[in-house]
């Protein structure tokens, strides 16, 4: 039979159709056996072809047991949504993994490994290209190829360059077998032609042919959003594409009898594509994860991680640990010893000890992370006696992938990590994920508007009626708001192409942190490219891609926060004598919580937004896992999902708080009976609908955060079934999935938000017993968050903190801590805070300065500062130390222009010289004085600026008042 083995995905960006999972829909319909997505120098988009099979193989499972016990199942999903298979579908099409490598010298190839060693043969030859070429782009010769891809079939492109025969023969020679000349039609009335010289020249060659529709679209609809990426990849109108454009729609996914008919007499090299397919036995799911070595040293992984979490137990409870947590630590390590898992903690630990040595504040987070081993292994601060439910999902043994843990580092030093991981394993072995860029809202309408010929004008109109990142979302009377007129049929042709090009990948990013590390050659499991950033390098996958495969990834990522909190511990151990830890601040205290309840959280982590301060004198937190609740709870989906009155009603005691069953009350209890964690949704499903733990999986996933193409309502009929058939009522069991489906996209996990808690606690408590400590560990951790420096001061100086203003003689380029000379801490306002200036450039004035400076010119002389520095820091009034006014100071800032300073006047005619007169400049107005102080620092230390106005807002009150 027939197989397609030159197929180009969208994830040719800009280029082809149709995603990888419609071509396997569309093979899978038509009956075709096998098919190799082949995309030009990327495997960007086979791995989601691939889980578009294993998911057809599965639904077709399902959908035939579920119509033997139950009948026909529900409606079928919305068009961008997955579909169930028709009846139609009764067998699987296999995936080819393949890759089209373009060469400098002309040569297109597509390669189709044939074992696992002919794939990671296929990936270095890609590594490479894209190793020596900026993000994006891939530079490969014809010497890359030759005598590289031992165990892969070839099939050779025709070329029309000269020079081409000359290339395609060393290749051939290089290869000796396995390699075949691709017949493929243009569809321009010319084919039979073609294909006679085509099976002359391989005779030339010495090599057979091979039939392939080499399409670009799954479907013939495809065709107009092909044009349009077309035209946005050359930056072209549409009108003007010329012969770029598709002559008609014909370049699509092929069946086996259409082909035949096409190549009526050249019928071998048809058949000779299925006997190609049937040779090729390597499959994606054989790609091992292999661990790294390093981690275990001469031990065993298992008993590695036994002998450091146990060390760690006692660190951290010196006095002995208490019992429930030693059989807690018990159970996790079996649990982790059954599914092998030792080596992925072994790993995080390995990043995090790295981190601790140097210093860094980090804070572990995910499915595993909040567990009494990741508690011993210094991962998280949480303590294992919170009591939330954080280790062991309901679905850990049923899923053949590691556990989840992000790890949080501080912003600022974030890099470091990275660098460590990259030198210690080696850029051939290690690699961060790809996200996909997708076609989303705005972009979608800003690139189809401009190829399709709209104006500037009237694609900003449209993109400001679209919010967020998904459809285009106008209506008729939105399009008429904004003088368009939505019966024209140029901007329905425009809308509809939005929408249709929604979700196409665009172009691949770098994942905030995703790190891939591997025992073997990274660049051997997937092909590894140069980031847009310096020293980094990513490979072509995302997250989804690599959960599929079972792949390990820990998330090294940032965290503002923990900048701050890290800064403020230095501050109190070098000026209070105080040696904290995350884990070892003191818990539960009051003073804290009362502070919260009065919604004085400005700067404090994750309640400082508006909404988190308006909810907090509601919620009266007066405990950790009312931080935890809090964290989770002021969020989109628990606000759409409706979750946020009753929770209050029922805390409150305005509303009993009921559950339908025993069963579903042990889920809920701690919630209130109202699901607002992840964890929550798949104990519903798996308690109350009979999901399986394989099921709840699925929903888990279709639950995560930001899912690209995630989907609940698809559960919506397995679900309500199951409810009613465990005997609750069918307006319960409505009611509890529309709560699901409303934090479907935005479910935050329980784990999660334990770990945000303690951050959220640690904050508040630096705020409410080291007002000036936590200001200026703020200041020096920006930017972050969501107040200005301005904002800051003065919420410090409203609990009491006195500020000092910025001194030529007192400031460093940090925020720093000063006695205030009545036994407290004063804040002084560092160089950071000044427009202009570098640390470079405030490390030389704090160097030079000795015992003083005594005036402008004295700055210059000693610190070499740069005439222009010196204005500023006279506008920015660093001279008031030294009784200059601002003005004075910028007087004699000004005067200072080059080798030396040159006075108004050089000298008289007898070359005795002259003194300069004294310069009286009049006096600034205090309003004039806050507008220099926001100018030049964005905040100010004299009266707020409505202070100045007050009289002329109130009426009735005089200038005076």
């Amino acid at each position: 039979m027939f197989a397609e083995l030159c197929i180009t995905s969208n994830f040719t960006f800009l280029t082809g159709g149709s995603h990888p999972e419609e071509y396997v829909e569309r093979a899978a319909l038509t009956g075709m056996r096998a098919l190799a997505v082949a995309d030009v120098n990327s495997v960007a988009g086979i791995v989601r072809a691939f889980t578009q099979a294993k998911t057809i193989a599965r639904m077709i499972t399902d959908r035939d047991r579920q119509e033997a016990e139950h009948g026909p199942i529900g409606p079928p999903a919305p068009d961008h949504l997955p579909k169930p298979p028709s009846a139609d579908i009764r067998n699987v099409p296999r995936l080819l993994p393949a890759a089209t490598l373009v060469t400098t010298d002309g040569l297109r190839v597509t390669v189709l490994p044939r074992t696992r060693a002919g794939w990671g043969r296929l990936s270095r030859v890609i590594s490479t290209g894209r190793l020596r070429a900026e993000k994006g782009d891939c530079l490969l010769h014809t010497g890359d190829l030759a005598g590289a891809l031992e165990d892969c079939v070839l099939l050779l492109h025709p070329g029309i360059a000269p020079e081409w025969e000359a290339h395609a023969r060393r290749l051939i020679r290089a290869q000796e077998r396995d390699i075949y000349l691709v017949m493929a039609p243009a569809y321009d009335g010319q084919d039979r032609a073609r294909f006679s010289r085509l099976t002359q020249q391989a005779r030339a060659l010495g090599i057979p042919t091979v039939a392939a529709a080499a399409p670009i679209m799954h479907h013939a609809r495809r065709r107009r959003i092909t044009d349009v990426l077309t035209a946005v990849r050359l930056g072209v109108r549409i009108e003007t594409l010329g012969r770029n454009a598709q002559v008609n729609a014909e370049r699509r996914l092929r069946t086996e009898a259409e082909m035949l008919r096409l190549y009526r007499g050249y019928e071998d090299a048809v058949h000779r594509a299925g006997v190609i397919a049937d040779s090729l036995r390597f499959q994606l799911d054989e790609l091992r994860y292999e661990y790294p070595s390093e981690i275990t040293g001469d031990e065993t992984p298992a008993a590695r991680l036994e002998r450091l979490a146990r060390a760690g137990l006692r660190d951290r409870y010196p006095a002995g640990a208490p019992e429930r947590v030693t059989k807690m630590l018990e159970h996790e390590l079996a649990l982790i010893a059954k599914l092998k898992y030792e080596p992925y903690f072994l790993t995080v630990s390995d990043i995090v000890a790295f981190a601790r040595s140097r210093g860094i504040l980090c804070q572990g987070r995910g499915s595993a992370a909040n567990s009494v081993v990741c508690y011993a292994l210094g991962v998280t601060s949480v303590s294992p006696e919170i009591g939330t439910m954080v280790f062991e999902r309901f679905v850990s043994e049923a899923r053949d992938e590691p556990p989840d843990i992000d790890v949080d580092f501080e912003h600022e030093r974030r890099e470091e990590v990275i660098q460590h991981i990259y030198q210690r394993y080696g850029r051939h072995r290690a690699g961060l994920c790809a996200t996909v860029i997708h076609y989303r809202g705005k972009r979608a309408i800003r690139e189809v508007g401009r190829v399709m010929g709209l104006s500037e004008d009237t694609i900003a109109s449209m993109s400001s009626q679209v919010w967020g990142w998904g459809g285009s979302g106008m209506r008729a009377e939105r399009l008429r708001e904004i003088g368009l007129d939505p019966t024209d049929p140029k901007l329905g042709q425009v809308l509809d192409l939005v929408d249709e090009i929604q979700g196409f990948p665009r172009h691949l990013s770098q994942h905030v942190g995703g790190f891939i590390i591997t025992e073997g050659r990274l660049d051997e499991l997937v092909p590894i490219e140069n980031a847009t950033m310096e020293d980094r390098t990513v490979i072509c996958w995302d997250k989804d891609d690599i959960d599929s495969l079972g792949i390990l990834k820990v998330d090294v990522l940032a965290l503002g926060m923990l900048t701050c909190i890290r800064k403020a511990f230095d501050l109190m151990d070098r000026h209070l004598g105080l040696d904290y830890g995350l884990a070892t601040l003191p818990p539960e205290d009051q003073g804290v919580y009362d502070m919260l309840c009065r919604a004085d959280s400005l700067g404090v982590f994750q309640v400082e937004s508006r909404a988190q301060m308006n909810f907090l004198p509601r919620m009266k937190p007066r405990s950790f896992y009312d931080l935890v609740i809090q964290v989770a709870i002021i969020r989109p989906g628990p606000i759409q999902g409706d979750m946020v009155h009753p929770f209050i009603r029922r805390r409150n005691g305005e509303e009993a708080v009921e559950f339908p069953s025993d069963e579903l009350g042990a889920v809920l209890a701690k919630t209130l009976g109202v699901p607002l964690f992840q964890e929550q949704a798949m104990q519903i499903a798996i308690v109350g609908a009979g999901f399986s733990p394989e099921e709840a999986d699925q929903l888990r996933r279709a639950l995560a955060t930001f899912k690209k193409h995630g989907n609940v309502s698809d559960f919506r009929t397995r679900f309500l079934r199951g409810m009613r058939q465990n005997g609750y009522d069918l307006d319960f069991a409505e009611r509890c999935f529309s709560q699901i489906e409303g934090f479907g996209s935005y479910g935050f996990p329980e784990s999660h938000a334990a770990s945000f808690a303690l951050l959220v606690y640690a904050s508040a408590w630096i705020k409410c017993h080291h007002p000036s400590v936590f200001a200026c560990a703020l200041l020096n951790s920006q930017p972050m968050g969501f107040y200005a420096p301005a904002q800051i001061v003065r919420d410090a100086r409203e609990h009491g903190v006195e500020v000092r203003p910025l001194c030529i003689n007192a400031s460093y380029w940090d925020n720093v801590l000063e006695p205030d000379g009545r036994g407290g801490l004063a804040l002084r306002i560092g160089f950071r805070q000044m427009k202009g200036m570098t640390e470079d450039e405030a490390g030389w004035i704090t160097g030079a300065r000795g015992n003083g400076y005594t005036c402008v010119e004295d700055v210059w002389r000693r610190a070499g500062t740069t005439p222009r520095l010196l204005s500023r820091l006279a506008e920015a009034d660093a001279f008031a130390g030294l009784r200059l006014t601002r003005r004075d100071a910028l007087w004699q800032a000004r005067a200072i222009t080059g080798d030396e300073p040159l006075p108004l006047f050089s000298g008289d005619l007898d070359g005795e010289g002259i003194v300069e007169p004294a310069v009286f400049l009049p006096s600034m107005t205090e309003g004039e004085e806050v507008v220099e102080d926001y100018a030049a620092l964005r905040l100010t230390l004299r009266a707020h600026p409505i202070a100045l106005i007050r009289h002329l807002l109130t009426p009735g009150l005089g200038a005076g008042g």
